[in-house]
């Protein structure tokens, strides 16, 4: 099955902002890809970065390839699937995922699989119907369950606490404190980051 990672390399996860400066914010971005990537290499796929820009980095693993595409997400995904080929896409903010995650992604008859983020968006999906589109604007994943049902195709829902945490605000990096164990734990660590246990929620603080 032929897997697909979209993957800005300029200005990433805007939302971390207040946490990380412009090239900090591109450094951690890249984190969270390789996790990714080592992950999809661990469960034996060779994924392709759909990348906006090229991208020079020799931690990429060497099963994995670079294909630049500068359109926005959504056409750059639908580009592909225009081919006609059963397609993972799995978004590039995920460094939760486990290999063990991915044969519930594709191990399945679904014509689609979709996994949601915790926010409403579509943070993994396997397209097996040849004209299937996707629109990630908005609450995707319910917009992608209702393009699936208006094409009669079958769909199947994997409901993982792992691939639904996508990290786009300052407080997701808990998460990645509590729980990561790759690339992205390892920059936060090392870039000064710490749990915050004194409020009533857990949070990050920087030392």
């Amino acid at each position: 099955m032929r897997c697909f990672v979209p993957f800005a390399v300029d200005s990433p996860k805007t939302r971390l902002g207040s946490f990380l400066s412009p090239a900090e914010r591109q450094s951690f971005a890249t984190a969270m890809l390789l996790d990714v990537l080592d992950t999809l290499v661990s469960a034996g796929l060779d994924p392709t970065v759909l990348s906006t820009a090229p991208i020079t980095d020799d931690r990429i693993p060497s099963r994995a390839t670079i294909t630049v595409d500068d359109r926005e997400l959504t056409t750059a995904v639908n580009a592909q699937l225009a081919e006609h080929t059963p397609t993972l896409i799995i978004m590039a903010d995920l460094p939760l995922v486990q290999p063990r995650d991915i044969p519930r992604l594709v191990d399945n008859e679904a014509e689609i699989t979709i996994a949601p983020g915790l926010g409403g968006g579509t943070n993994a999906l396997v397209v097996r119907e040849p004209a299937f589109r996707v629109d990630y604007h908005g609450a995707s994943y319910l917009d992608h369950r209702q393009a699936a049902v208006e094409l009669d195709a079958t769909v199947q829902t994997v409901d993982s606490r792992r691939l639904a945490t996508d990290i786009d605000e300052s407080a997701d990096l808990a998460e990645v404190l509590i729980h990561g164990t790759g690339t992205a734990h390892d920059w936060l660590v090392e870039s000064g980051f710490e749990l915050d246990t004194t409020g009533g929620r857990v949070g990050v603080h920087r030392s």
